[in-house]
């Protein structure tokens, strides 16, 4: 196939947006922790960007997209090798798949989904996690969890991908993976000082709010993009985003207002996320309706699984499990119910479609791959961190707070910054 420079365009467009969103994420974890916290939050998040970018160039995008069979690449692609000829086609790419923007084109847009996946779990460790052992979890995690998993669902050579598995942007690979590596983290990491007993409530959710409008923003890159063209299935995957993030907002609301007697700025916020994660996987695959169902369940959904770090004791600071894993799994799985190949004829009718139950079975077993192999292969590396340069900060440095004991520095002065210096 051709190069289309309007394609081209798009698609870099594209992978602009999506390296937004991981300030975007950043802003919007970093205004929901306390304020001797929000520089470590803000500079996990930055430092993803840099030490991911270095590893894709080297060697995790071969690792990705390379062709060493069904479940892992090899190093044919290491140092980018070939991708600056415009004659280049990717391995598996071709006949029906064949791309219409250039191969470098496509890694810079798959790095960006790189990058903002390990940042995922940064809201998860939030308050008590080592910079050092987060710079050496990310490293392993990216090249021994996140790149296989890659290559499974995203590669035309991946075995899930030859299953018949549907994922148009990152439900499985994104979402469930990231989600279940932050469950993994605070389970070995343990809980914060004092918490539930002691309140530790958001310092300043104005920064939570401008985080999460910079991911709504982003987002349409993120989903819209993954149509890797400037047409049709875009512009339905555009549309979906945006139609899920508001019904999934609302769905929140209703259920936060329900419960507590009030609709919060930091549940619209969380709402609209839990809806932005649901539709990642379904964007390109479903029409009509389906996203305000969608985004609705997973906004009622996500808010319910809040409750289950308290009954059982996890302390997941920021939700990542209930919006992230959760939210992933909800539309991972919708997708067998609601993928309707009048939206795209390259996918398979879902239940609801007359598709029978064949497509929501494929989609268990994505998402069970995904938990299993994140889960285990996190679980060890989080191990073997901590038996040897340490996961946690020290308890002295945890009531200091990350920013002053991991990087010298604090994010604010005068009395805020006070008041929490000295643990209140």
């Amino acid at each position: 196939m051709e190069i289309d420079s309007g394609n081209t365009a798009w698609v870099l467009a594209s992978a602009a947006l999506v390296l937004f969103m991981t300030p975007g994420l950043a802003f919007f974890y970093g205004g929901m922790v306390r304020s001797k916290n929000v520089l470590g939050m803000l500079m996990q998040n930055f430092f993803a960007m840099g030490l991911v970018s270095v590893l894709w160039a080297l060697f995790v995008f071969s690792l990705a997209f390379g062709d060493g069979g069904k479940f892992i690449g090899n190093f044919d692609l290491v140092g980018l090798k070939n991708l600056g000829s415009a004659e280049f086609a990717l391995p598996g790419y071709a006949g029906d798949l064949a791309l219409s923007i250039p191969a470098i084109a496509f890694c810079a847009f798959q790095l960006m989904f790189a990058i903002i996946t390990p940042a995922l779990f940064t809201g998860a460790t939030a308050d008590r996690m080592k910079f050092g052992g987060y710079m050496a979890f990310l490293a392993l995690w990216v090249i021994l969890v996140y790149a296989p998993v890659a290559h499974w669902v995203f590669s035309p050579l991946g075995w899930l991908f030859d299953l018949g598995a549907l994922d148009f942007a990152g439900g499985a690979v994104v979402h469930i993976n990231a989600g279940v590596a932050a469950l993994v983290l605070v389970l070995v990491l343990g809980r914060r000082r004092g918490w539930p007993q002691e309140a530790m409530p958001p310092h300043a959710l104005p920064w939570t709010l401008l985080g999460s409008g910079i991911l709504w923003f982003g987002w349409f890159g993120f989903n819209a993009g993954s149509a890797l063209g400037a047409n049709q299935l875009a512009a339905q995957a555009f549309l979906n985003t945006h139609m899920a993030a508001a019904a999934a907002m609302i769905g929140w609301l209703i259920v936060e207002k329900a419960k507590s007697g009030h609709a919060t700025t930091l549940g619209a916020a969380s709402g609209l996320v839990a809806g932005l994660v649901a539709i990642t996987p379904c964007a390109g695959f479903v029409g009509g309706i389906a996203p305000l169902i969608i985004g609705f369940i997973a906004g009622v959904v996500c808010f319910l699984a809040i409750q289950l770090k308290f009954k059982m004791r996890y302390d997941d600071s920021l939700d990542v499990i209930a919006v992230h894993l959760v939210g992933g799994l909800i539309g991972t799985l919708l997708l067998g119910l609601f993928a309707d190949t009048a939206v795209n004829s390259a996918a398979a009718d879902g239940l609801f479609f007359g598709g029978g139950a064949g497509l929501l079975g494929k989609q268990f077993v994505a998402a069970g791959a995904t938990i299993a192999w994140s889960g285990v292969i996190s679980f060890i590396l989080a191990k073997v961190i901590d038996a040897t340069i340490g996961l946690r900060v020290t308890p002295e440095q945890e009531a200091e707070g990350l920013d002053l004991s991991q990087h010298a520095e604090t994010a604010y002065t005068g009395e805020l910054g006070a008041m929490e210096r000295v643990g209140r």
